[in-house]
């Protein structure tokens, strides 16, 4: 009797089954709801009319906290947004709020950067990620990609940053790009905080 002779599955092969697997509509209820959350929270803030001028020069070291733990953790919603913007509102200095705002977010990205230089393995293995990862094999590239994407409101951002660690990129690159990435999204958030916080609901 001659054996049967397994042979060998290629992962490039899904079973029909696979490919007509219906949505799981609760992988996004849970980001549309935080979503909802940090919208809700960043309407409230404004609403507030918090005068931030009574901080003086600890507004700015109030920016750097707040984008700190805001872009550390994705457990806890900080409405920074509003916060920042207001703060820039009322400030003297709108180049200080972006310098703060883009040395906090930076160093709370960190978090997920070591994470993945680490070796834990937290991000699914997306299309996404899968490009992300390709990108960052190169460093000029990763640099390019770390920066457009640090630049904007990005959820994702966190998938860029367990990468670029699990893949050894130097930290030196990653900070940069995205410090850099992220004083363009703080200036443009300082910009529009002294547009509508000074003749808005913030006075």
């Amino acid at each position: 009797m001659i054996p049967s002779e397994e042979l060998p599955v290629s992962p490039d092969i899904v079973s029909p089954a696979a490919s007509k697997r219906p949505l799981n509509w609760r992988n996004w209820l849970s980001p549309i709801l935080l979503g909802l959350l940090v919208t809700a929270a960043n309407i409230g803030i404004y609403w507030l009319n918090i005068d931030y001028r009574i901080f003086g020069a600890y507004a700015y070291l109030g920016v750097f906290i707040v984008t700190l733990i805001a872009n550390a953790t994705t457990i806890v919603p900080v409405p920074y947004i509003t916060i920042v913007a207001c703060i820039a509102g009322q400030s003297n200095s709108l180049v200080l709020v972006a310098l703060a705002g883009a040395l906090g977010s930076a160093l709370g990205e960190s978090v997920a950067f070591f994470i993945g230089r680490s070796g834990r393995t937290i991000a699914e293995e997306t299309r996404f990620y899968g490009w992300v990862k390709q990108q960052l094999r190169h460093p000029w590239r990763a640099f390019v990609v770390l920066f457009g994407l640090a630049a904007p409101i990005n959820p994702a951002f966190d998938v860029a940053g367990l990468a670029a660690g699990a893949l050894g990129v130097p930290y030196w690159l990653f900070f940069t790009a995205v410090f850099m990435g992220r004083l363009i999204r703080f200036w443009l958030i300082a910009l529009a905080g002294a547009q509508w916080c000074t003749s808005g609901g913030t006075q």
